[in-house]
């Protein structure tokens, strides 16, 4: 993991604070870490490889994926837990088989054996695809968009086979702004396209008024959100010409479009933004680009694949883009984000304070002062912008009705315990 070939920024962050690791015995392992940390916790928190299957591989390929042998692992992945893989058609399906083995040791039942036999991963990039094969009986769950909850799924059609269950959710979305680019260096500018999106048309249009406004990295139900009145950002097309103008970005030449002298030459204000393909992350960000063209900005909407929008993101090759984060159970999970070099820090955000108090956040390990540290970095980026928070995400899950046993928590139903495990069906008379 620590080895910086090996391409997995996500799970290499917080392990650098292991020193070593060591089996006592068959079923004890024994974590030591450099310093005593309040998120030590979350730095043993990792999968893990099987060193028969990678050992002698890896050396050759420390990128697990271009070697013939790596390719066909991935194709074919070897996997801890209660279930293997048997198929994975990429961009279809992948199926899961229960393993036999996993609940006992040496024919004893040592722990509960997972209900279901087989579980099939349908993927399907059109949400309103999906709908339809959900109302077929081909798929036993999906993933609701706010139209399709407010009008698709209301009827005999949909009810006859399933049914729908909604709760908040720790999930947020934003428009991202690259900091290593000429038109967001400024956090004046970042503040303007804040104040020219039009956020109430947004939550109450395409919406379908279902979430509420955002206005930073922790949800205001969290023990580390900040206590201060951040108010949410309304559109103020004033406020954002009078910023554009402070920052020097002005139509100097009357073709209605604002530009800016940079290194000797007329930059004019126009930009891209990168979405996946949701049809509702497309009229946001075709929503954003009305707002800015009131303002004399011109904005690119361009749509691509998932796959490719990781990649652009990844690798900061990007002036803007629309996405989301779910923040975790510790805020120490948000210094990806927002730490100086982080590598999730697609947008190249820098703050030396910032960086300083997630340093003391983990640190520190009465909890009321942690708060304080993680409430002040919330307000530090509200002031920054580095996004335009626009709204909190709930759950909203279509299920055939005979799924039973969903339990919500901040993330949805899956991401924290019981998660999968408590779900289960009514066996066929």
């Amino acid at each position: 993991i620590m080895d910086p070939r090996v391409p997995v920024p996500a799970v290499r962050s917080g392990t650098d604070q292991l020193r070593w690791v060591e089996a006592y015995d068959d079923q004890t392992v024994v974590f030591f870490h450099k310093e005593a940390l309040a998120t030590n916790v979350w730095n043993i928190n990792f999968p893990v490889l099987p060193r028969h299957i990678y050992a002698e591989t890896w050396e050759a390929d420390p990128t697990l994926k271009d070697s013939a042998e790596h390719v066909r692992l991935e194709q074919s992945p070897v996997c801890g837990g209660p279930y293997e893989i048997v198929e994975r058609q990429r961009g279809q399906q992948i199926v899961l088989r229960r393993r036999e083995n996993w609940a006992r040791v040496n024919g004893k039942q040592v722990r509960e054996e997972p209900y279901f036999e087989e579980i099939r991963f349908r993927i399907i990039e059109d949400p309103n695809t999906t709908l339809l094969a959900l109302k077929k009986g081909e798929i036993d769950e999906m993933i609701l968009q706010p139209e399709q909850w407010m009008t698709q799924t209301v009827d005999d059609d949909f009810y006859d086979r399933n049914t729908k269950a909604t709760a908040p959710e720790w999930v947020s979305f934003h428009f991202g702004w690259n900091i290593d680019t000429v038109f967001f260096r400024d956090r004046r500018v970042r503040r303007a396209m804040s104040y020219a999106f039009h956020h109430d048309e947004m939550l109450e249009k395409l919406c379908y008024s279902l979430y509420k406004p955002c206005t930073g990295c922790f949800h205001p139900g969290a023990w580390m959100a900040s206590t201060k009145n951040l108010e949410p950002y309304r559109q103020d097309l004033d406020k954002a010409e009078a910023l554009l103008d402070e920052a020097g970005w002005i139509d100097r030449d009357n073709d209605g479009i604002r530009d800016k002298e940079i290194d000797g030459r007329s930059v004019p204000f126009e930009f891209s933004i990168v979405v996946n393909q949701q049809p509702l992350r497309i009229a946001i960000c075709t929503l954003l680009k009305e707002n800015l063209d009131q303002i004399g900005v011109r904005l690119n909407v361009r749509p691509v694949e998932s796959t490719v929008l990781q990649d652009l993101t990844q690798n900061h090759r990007f002036q803007a883009y629309f996405g989301g984060w779910g923040s975790g159970t510790d805020p120490d999970t948000s210094e990806n984000l927002w730490k100086t070099g982080a590598m999730r820090n697609f947008c190249n955000y820098s703050n030396p304070e910032v960086d300083r108090l997630f340093e003391e956040g983990r640190q520190e390990f009465d909890r009321a002062k942690r708060a304080e540290k993680y409430a002040r970095i919330q307000e530090i980026l509200y002031d920054d912008q580095p996004y335009t928070w626009l709204f909190w995400r709930n759950s909203f899950y279509g299920f055939s009705k005979d799924l039973r046993g969903y339990v919500f928590s901040p993330r949805g139903p899956y991401h924290y315990s019981p998660g999968f495990g408590s779900l289960w069906k009514p066996r066929q008379e």
